[in-house]
C-alpha cells in the first residue's frame, strides 16, 4: 500500500516537473537573445531618465516630452497633454480621460506603464522632522 502511494507521488512529481523542463532554452538560442535583452537595459540605467526602464516601457508619470514623442501616434502636442494631466493611476486613463484617442492608445498600451510615487515620494515624512529641528 505504501509503495503504491510512493509511486503515485513520484509520477505526479514528474508530471509537475515536465513543464519546467520544457521551458528551458538551448544554449545556442539563449546566447543570441541575451545580448539583445541586456543591451537596451544598459543605456537606460546610465541615462538620466528613469522613464525608459523596466524592459523598455515608458513611464507616463515621469517621461519627458521627448520620450513620449517617440511613441507611435504621440506628437509634441499629445506629449504635452500627457504631461499636463499627470499623475495617472493606470495607463488606461490616457484613453478614459480622452487625452489620446482609443486607436492611439491601442498602439502604445504595450509600450507604456504608469508607475506610482515617482515624483512625490517622501515629502510628507520629512516635513514633521524638519519642524522639530528648527525649534532648537
Amino acid at each position: 500500500m505504501r509503495a503504491t502511494r510512493y509511486l503515485i507521488a513520484a509520477a505526479l512529481s514528474a508530471l509537475l516537473a515536465a513543464p519546467v523542463l520544457a521551458q528551458t532554452q538551448s544554449p545556442s538560442s539563449s546566447t543570441t537573445s541575451r545580448p539583445s535583452a541586456t543591451m537596451p537595459n544598459s543605456p537606460s540605467k546610465s541615462g538620466s531618465s528613469p522613464a525608459a526602464q523596466q524592459g523598455g516601457l515608458v513611464d507616463i508619470n515621469s517621461a519627458s516630452a521627448e520620450e513620449l514623442d517617440k511613441l507611435p501616434g504621440i506628437g509634441k502636442a499629445r506629449a504635452q497633454a500627457i504631461i499636463a494631466n499627470r499623475p495617472y493611476r493606470s495607463k488606461d486613463e490616457l484613453a478614459q480621460r480622452k487625452i489620446v484617442p482609443e486607436k492611439v492608445y491601442d498602439q502604445i498600451k504595450n509600450k507604456i506603464v504608469a508607475r506610482q510615487g515617482t515624483a512625490k515620494g517622501s515629502s510628507g515624512s520629512s516635513g514633521g522632522s524638519s519642524g522639530t529641528t528648527q525649534t532648537q
